[in-house]
């Protein structure tokens, strides 16, 4: 039962609280606004209304928009040095995982010597202690998936080495994030989907990993529970403002599931994908992946499964062999079931080399699953769920 939580956080949530931020104490006099490079956020009036809000909380700010979809080593380091330059002293992530995901990295990179891989603890990165503490981070996720607002973990690639990491500390906590469903309205059915396995896979390997605990577990089950019950919905009628506020929930209890326990090897394998295929979205790594992924432990766990089942479903009767159909029939009803690698352009020869880039670059994911997967498995999953 022994455990630790911290979640230093403090997390405004609700229709329309992103206002909240032009009345709390900001944590800085100079903002650097993260976003990607996509002009619905000019054209929908997002940067000007961010800009109003930080202004009238005594602050300036200054705009990057050279976020991509997998963000690279090299993007965060050009935006840490104009980060620098700028003199900016915090960073407003606006946007999805990406966005966040890179202004977490910025704002430990900006005041922090060498490049961001001197940090990173696996893979090549040699793995050095952060000596000055990160700039101030605000989040402000327009999508429902990641959880990065809730949690301290960033995905960055290094380009050179094709690997796509993650990398946490304490000290990536952002100090404020606002979960506003407004700002979600407008995100694409098949994004929303996308996002919102991602959110689902989160919660269901943080309840599998052997690093779970007790506090992990309740915001796990809620998590899967509320993905369970609204996602097919939102998926449906993007405009449904209650089940996109559900689905929000349920990505901000996924992070902090992350926060508390940990992503299994179904990460790492997706990731390795997105290493070497920047257009893949890592929702749909995971959901290419996944179905054939969770059969591995459904005999090792069974109780688990069976508790996954019944939140899934809402079927107190399902039983730990029903996990993977509920499963599918979810991916189904959001039109995400048959998702191919071959249209994002992984070919069957490259399994091989994606195999080996997930167990050796992230081996460490492996080793907190109930049974560690071996090589042999994870080719069996690739292959098996290639298309």
């Amino acid at each position: 039962m022994k455990h630790e939580f911290y979640i230093p956080t403090k997390i405004f949530f609700g229709r329309g609280c992103l206002d909240k931020l032009g009345e709390i104490k900001l944590p800085g006099k100079k903002a650097m606004i993260i976003t990607t490079s996509d002009q619905w956020i000019v054209e929908a009036g997002h940067l000007r209304r961010l800009e109003g809000l930080l202004k009238k909380g005594g602050a300036e700010s200054v705009f990057y928009n050279g976020v991509h979809p997998n963000p690279g080593k090299k993007q965060v380091e050009e935006a840490a040095r104009i980060c620098r330059e700028e003199g900016c002293d915090m960073v407003l992530g606006f946007g999805g995982g990406s966005s966040i995901d890179t202004a977490k990295s910025i704002a430990l990179l900006a005041v922090n010597e060498g490049d961001f891989w001197d940090y990173v603890a696996t893979g090549s990165g040699k793995g050095l202690k952060i000596k000055n503490r990160p700039l101030p981070v605000i989040a402000v996720p327009t999508t429902a998936g990641t959880g990065t607002e809730a949690d301290p973990w960033v995905v960055i690639t290094k380009e050179e080495t094709n690997e796509k990491l993650g990398f946490g500390a304490p000290e990536l906590f952002a100090a404020y994030a606002f979960v506003d469903a407004e700002l979600m309205l407008s995100v694409p059915q098949k994004l929303t989907a996308f996002q919102g396995f991602d959110a689902l896979f989160h919660a269901m390997e943080g309840y599998i990993a052997t690093v779970a605990t007790p506090i992990s577990d309740i915001f796990a089950l809620k998590s899967i529970s509320l993905l369970g019950k609204y996602l097919v919905e939102v998926c449906k009628n993007g405009k449904n403002i209650e089940a996109r506020e559900a689905v929000a929930m349920a990505s901000s209890l996924s992070g902090i599931v992350e926060s508390l326990s940990n992503c299994t090897s179904n990460h790492s394998i997706a990731q390795a994908m997105g290493a070497y295929h920047d257009n893949l979205p890592h929702g749909a790594a995971l959901l290419m992946i996944a179905n054939e992924y969770f059969k591995s432990f459904e005999t090792v766990i069974p109780e688990r499964y069976a508790d996954m089942a019944k939140a899934l479903s809402g079927n107190q009767e399902a039983a730990a062999e029903d996990l993977v159909p509920i499963l599918y029939e979810l991916e189904k009803e959001c039109g995400v079931e048959r998702l191919c690698m071959s249209e994002y352009g992984i070919t069957r020869e490259e399994l091989e080399k994606i195999c080996t880039n997930a167990v050796e670059y992230q081996g460490e994911l492996f080793e907190i699953e109930p049974q560690p997967l071996s090589k042999e498995r994870v080719m069996e999953i690739l292959e098996n769920s290639y298309r």
